[in-house]
């Protein structure tokens, strides 16, 4: 995978300021079109050897382009902010928006690759990361990004010489760090498992480029034209590849009976009742959220359900248990401009909680597969794909230790107009009926389809589904708190498992 970059490349003088100065124009010219149309991305990763120009070469791409519409971003050791959160969480917070490019050094190949170069982790685990890295980048570019990735290279026997020239001049010897001498240490090894990476993660939608870099002029020539080319044929495409999606549900039902239809929305609780298990059951939350075995952990609470199915009094109820300090409530409407620059997901990853917080969102990701799918705001292609996302980022939440529940709230279709004419008849209820509520209720199947369908396909073991029968609050209310201490509960006896296995 290598060898084609170890013949010793190199361009002389003249040919490359000829071509540099072509080179230069283009490249400026295709940046400022991408800015006006401000359509996709560009996302350019840097990894390879140490030593073979990747400092310089992004020094000099900022040269040649305008450097106000680059952002370099360089992931060294996680701050205290990011080790809180899941590994993925730094690299998402700085994607470039569109029209835009973001050139990663340190990003997920190079953590990976010395992780697993110095035995931090096992094979095992760098499959797993390589995976992570397929499906992000296999998402990213279905957004419409155009992802670069550059692999500079250089052979052992070049690394050697160019170690010992720098040693040997005076003049240059500061450029060496420790660094290179442990990347000649382990030449092999990296280089072994850096072709295992890029032959698993070289895709048609995010091949890697590998770059000889013994020679400057050569690998910044190859650098520059590479990403002219693609950038212009990305511009081109005035439209986005239409895939054929299979739009069919995933459980057919021939005889009209949804999986909504199934709940039992008569359960309600009596006013006693109710006082006695809510006190119960926020105390027990209380308690939870205060025992020291939550430090390991976060928790999110997603609630989506049917509009006037009581969301905000679950929500209430819920956060009169805890101390402020220690929740933080999302609402969730209409992505603004800056959102809509960024992947779908992006706008729910700034908000994941750190360690021993609890984060609410009120709607979430599921806006996805449930209003933009319904109203048409978004391709079958996409609300289709969104389902495999939706699991790889609840995946990766998981994986990091986080509480996950999520609620729909159902109601009939009465309750929710007996509940709407209260609101219109109640002054200080009023805000919360639009006109958009009432024409909701005109596509009222077409939402109980897209709610059967998103259980079916998003309700796993590490994230199930609580629908929740919200005909009676209260013994909606009781049932979400109920359904969030045993998740934690069940979160602490699996941690408590785990260290013993």
């Amino acid at each position: 995978m290598f060898e084609s970059a170890e013949i010793g490349h190199s361009i002389d003088k003249e040919t490359y300021e000829k071509e540099v100065a072509v080179l230069r124009e283009a490249l400026l010219e295709a940046q400022y079109e991408l800015k006006q149309q401000a359509r996709f991305p560009v996302i350019i990763l840097i990894n390879g050897i140490e030593g073979a120009g990747k400092g310089e070469t992004v020094k000099l791409l900022n040269e040649w382009m305008d450097p106000r519409l680059i952002r370099v971003e360089s992931f060294l050791l996680p701050t205290d902010e990011e080790l809180s959160r899941p590994p993925q969480w730094r690299f998402w917070r700085r994607l470039p928006p569109k029209g835009t490019t973001g050139i990663f050094f340190g990003n997920w190949y190079s953590q990976m690759l010395y992780a697993r170069v110095t035995g931090e982790i096992k094979d095992s685990q760098l499959d797993g990361l390589i995976s992570d890295a397929e499906r992000f980048e296999r998402m990213y570019s279905d957004e419409g990004a155009l992802i670069f990735k550059f692999w500079f290279h250089l052979s052992k026997k070049q690394l050697k010489e160019r170690l010992k020239a720098l040693e040997n001049d005076p003049t240059r010897s500061w450029q060496l760090s420790e660094i290179d001498w442990k990347q000649n240490e382990v030449y092999d090894k990296f280089v072994r498992y850096g072709e295992r990476v890029l032959r698993r993660t070289s895709r048609d939608y995010a091949p890697w480029y590998v770059v000889e870099g013994s020679d400057e002029r050569y690998r910044s020539l190859t650098v520059g034209r590479t990403i002219l080319e693609s950038l212009q044929a990305a511009l081109k495409r005035k439209d986005r590849p239409t895939p054929q999606p299979h739009a069919a549900p995933l459980v057919s039902s021939l005889d009209n009976k949804g999986l909504l239809d199934a709940l039992d929305l008569s359960l309600s609780l009596d006013k006693d009742q109710y006082k006695e298990q809510l006190a119960k059951e926020q105390a027990r939350l209380a308690t939870l959220m205060r025992d020291k075995r939550f430090r390991s952990h976060s928790l999110i609470a997603v609630f989506e359900g049917n509009d006037a199915a009581g969301k905000g009094g679950a929500i209430r109820r819920v956060t009169d248990a805890l101390d402020p300090r220690q929740y933080r409530i999302v609402p969730i409407a209409a992505p603004t401009e800056e959102e809509r620059a960024q992947p779908y997901l992006w706008r729910f990853w700034r908000h994941i909680p750190a360690r021993r917080q609890f984060t609410i969102f009120d709607r979430s990701w599921y806006g996805r597969v449930l209003v933009e799918r319904v109203e048409g705001f978004a391709s079958d292609a996409d609300w289709l794909r969104a389902y495999a996302e939706i699991n790889d980022f609840e995946e990766q939440l998981a994986n990091y230790s986080i509480v996950l529940v999520k609620f729909w709230l159902s109601i009939d279709q009465e309750t929710q107009l007996e509940r709407f004419k209260e609101r219109e008849s109640i002054p200080f209820k009023r805000f919360k009926i639009t006109e958009e509520d009432w024409r909701n209720r005109d596509k009222w199947d077409l939402y109980v389809d897209a709610v059967g369908d998103m259980v079916d396909r998003t309700s796993t073991e590490i994230a199930p589904w609580t629908l929740v029968e919200a005909n009676d609050k209260r013994y909606a209310r009781v049932k979400v708190l109920k359904t969030i201490n045993d998740a934690l509960e069940a979160a602490y006896a699996s941690a408590k498992k785990g260290k013993k296995d």
